[in-house]
């Protein structure tokens, strides 16, 4: 199931701390879309951290952040390579 956040009124820092808060509280099957009046590049390294994946879209000055966990299995292999790679 969806959920949507509209952040897009909202000033910083308030769009990040409203997306993650939303985020821990949304059960694992679900996703987030997020509509946001920039794209938050800040965001993505902290969703990557946390295990989640997501799509951006935009239309005009309105941005669209569509955000799912990523599944453990793939999770699991993400971080096999990351240990490889610093192994080297």
């Amino acid at each position: 199931m969806d959920r949507t956040l509209d952040v897009s009124d909202l000033p910083a820092p308030e769009p990040m701390e409203r997306i993650l808060d939303t985020l821990a509280d949304l059960p694992l099957d679900d996703r987030l879309c997020v509509l946001h009046r920039h794209e938050p590049y800040p965001l993505y390294d902290i969703l990557r951290r946390m295990g989640y994946r997501w799509e951006t879209s935009s239309e005009g000055d309105r941005y669209r952040i569509l955000i799912s966990p990523v599944p453990e299995r793939q999770r699991l292999v993400s971080r096999s390579r990351q240990q490889d790679v610093s192994r080297s």
